[in-house]
């Protein structure tokens, strides 16, 4: 009986072999052999044939559930205007006087008030979308469960697929990724500053993040490439996820902006930031305005929303069909994210790059930073909501009470010399 350790050995040896061959080794060059764009057609073909078996499960067997939409509440989608003409009523804008408050007004915000305590607007975006056919992905769900033995075969497959094969290539890839990036930006970090540290700083990064996105099984489509930010300006996406910044540094090195973490997370951003200068902040001192814009003014690229400069909006979107790519930070900590992750069918994103955007003189920051988020949110597909995102863990800002007191404010109050007002039509004798 042979050595079970040498036949051991010799499986890794064999393993490692084809890993370096065929994955590593073309992922660091930027190369592709094309066998993730066969498996992802593959993969397409697989679900779409899920889908019509679900769809003809639900016709022989009424008891299937329909897919439920995204949320609880029926919203009607118009302004604050346009609420409270259903209040209010459609009356002529004669029949006001200037200043008059009418009591009804209470039941429009009783009625949002009531809206956000059962199924606010906020936890939504926050919550995985339920999607209109099951992807294999999990046993039983919301909506889907027991339908066909064929169906319940082709999800044990894909759970050995996922969990036996994917698995251990995508850990072995990320570990070996992440190795190569401490070792590398640390090794660089001790050279002197020159033209020659920036390059292998460069290198090093693009490798390992090419290296990262071959452990997600990810494709990445890049569209509009003459839009690509440049030197001097600042990268502005719609951030999700953690790995935004291995799907984004695919296509070009960036020096990030963000916040201090702690564990692997911190090992990585210390040694990053030897050898490219990186802008960390403390959770505490990113509230601080002044002190990031500060930062900022000292870093290279310059600027920011409030500093100034070119901004290059992208504007980033996984499909949900292969793996849900958001992470919840309040739900997973990012090793149990990562593990969902790796363990999913494949990572399909899109990225587009916008035109470039500066501040123009009638804008303030504010004001700018919203037409940005616009422009990302339409070319996304992505719902433009005037909301902070640090709603989701604190309190809401006095600031955003006052624009809601503002609004009602203006509609009540109409200066003498307008004939009408967007709330009450102005109509003719």
């Amino acid at each position: 009986m042979e050595d079970p350790w040498g036949t051991a050995l010799a499986l890794f040896q064999v393993w490692m072999s084809v890993l370096v061959g065929l994955v590593l080794l073309p992922s660091m060059f930027g190369l592709s052999l094309g066998v993730t764009g066969v498996y992802i057609k593959l993969l397409v073909h697989v679900l779409e044939w899920a889908t019509l078996r679900i769809q003809r499960g639900r016709k022989e067997k009424p008891i299937v559930p329909i897919p439920l939409p995204n949320g609880i509440i029926e919203r009607e989608g118009g302004s604050m205007e346009q609420e409270m003409l259903e209040v209010r009523g459609y009356r002529p804008r004669g029949s006001l006087v200037e200043g008059e408050f009418a009591l009804g007004d209470v039941f429009y915000f009783h009625k949002k008030g009531m809206e956000s305590i059962v199924d606010d607007r906020v936890t939504q975006c926050f919550s995985s979308e339920e999607l209109a056919s099951w992807n294999l992905l999990t046993r039983t769900n919301q909506n889907f469960r027991y339908i066909s033995l064929r169906l319940t075969v082709v999800w044990g497959v894909g759970v050995l697929i996922r969990y036996g094969v994917l698995f251990p290539l995508r850990i072995t890839l990320a570990i070996i990724g992440m190795t190569w990036l401490v070792l590398g930006t640390s090794l660089v970090g001790f050279l002197p500053e020159s033209s020659a540290k920036h390059w292998l700083s460069e290198l090093v990064h693009l490798m390992c993040y090419r290296i990262c996105a071959r452990g997600l099984s990810a494709t990445i489509h890049y569209h509009n490439k003459e839009n690509r930010p440049k030197k001097g300006g600042i990268c502005v996406a719609n951030h999700t996820t953690p790995i935004d910044i291995v799907i984004l540094a695919n296509d070009g090195c960036y020096a990030m902006v963000g916040q201090v973490h702690g564990g692997l997370m911190g090992v990585i951003q210390r040694s990053m930031v030897r050898a490219c200068p990186h802008v960390w902040f403390e959770r505490t001192e990113m509230r601080d305005r002044n002190a990031v814009t500060d930062r900022l003014k000292a870093h290279e690229p310059k600027g920011s929303f409030e500093i100034g400069g070119i901004i290059y909006p992208v504007a980033i979107k996984y499909d949900p069909r292969f793996g849900d790519a958001f992470w919840n930070s309040a739900k997973y900590n990012i090793v149990s994210y990562l593990l969902r992750m790796m363990t999913s069918w494949a990572i399909v994103v899109s990225v587009w790059y916008l035109p470039p955007m500066t501040r123009q003189d009638q804008e303030d920051a504010s004001q700018f930073a919203q037409r940005v988020k616009s422009a990302i949110a339409l070319q996304g597909g992505l719902i433009d909501l005037a909301w902070d995102g640090s709603l989701k863990r604190a309190r809401v800002k006095d600031s955003q009470k006052e624009e809601q007191q503002k609004m009602y404010s203006d509609m009540i109050v109409w200066p003498e010399e307008q004939p009408g007002s967007p709330l009450l039509p102005h109509t003719q004798d």
